[in-house]
């Protein structure tokens, strides 16, 4: 009897941590923003059936997402399209002043192996690239540089950003 308690407790563990997992993956594609598509996770159906065979039978359990978790990925959607739309304007210096605020830490020095603002020899394999991806790696973060858009900084000051240290070294 203790043991058939331990599996339902069991299979209880597994559809919660599915769910979790269902709800993180679904808000997590919904703030993508540029993702290109090799970046974004594969489709997850909330609605899925989850069958767990233990050693004696137990009923297929229906896993059903919980109405909560539908309207935050709902409203995400809904607002998404509306930002996107949206044009930042930026003043002329907003990456000069990004540069000096956030980014001269790391590209002053040369910290985390940072390209050195201005030094064409450190810019060159990063410069290989396309501007689009630079930024992108900027923006979400790439090997040892850490994202740098967040609720304080919008993806198109680190652009900016990007631009500016780009053009020293152009």
């Amino acid at each position: 009897m203790k043991q058939n308690t331990m599996k339902k407790k069991s299979v209880v563990k597994l559809v919660l941590s599915g769910l979790s997992l269902s709800a993180l993956l679904t808000l997590s594609a919904c703030s993508g923003g540029d993702n290109t598509a090799a970046e974004e996770p594969a489709a997850v159906n909330e609605t899925e059936t989850v069958v767990v065979e233990p050693e004696a039978p137990v009923a297929e359990t229906e896993v059903a997402t919980e109405p909560a978790v539908e309207a935050e990925a709902t409203e995400v959607a809904e607002a998404e399209p509306t930002a996107a739309a949206e044009t930042e304007v930026l003043a002329a210096d907003a990456g000069a002043k990004l540069y000096e605020k956030q980014c001269k830490v790391c590209h002053e020095s040369g910290l985390l192996e940072a390209p050195k603002f201005g030094n064409k020899e450190d810019w060159a394999p990063h410069l290989a690239k396309d501007i689009d991806t630079l930024r992108m790696h900027s923006a979400k973060g790439f090997n040892k540089m850490p994202a740098q858009a967040n609720a304080e900084v919008s993806e198109a000051q680190v652009h900016a950003a990007v631009d500016y240290m780009v053009a020293a070294v152009s």
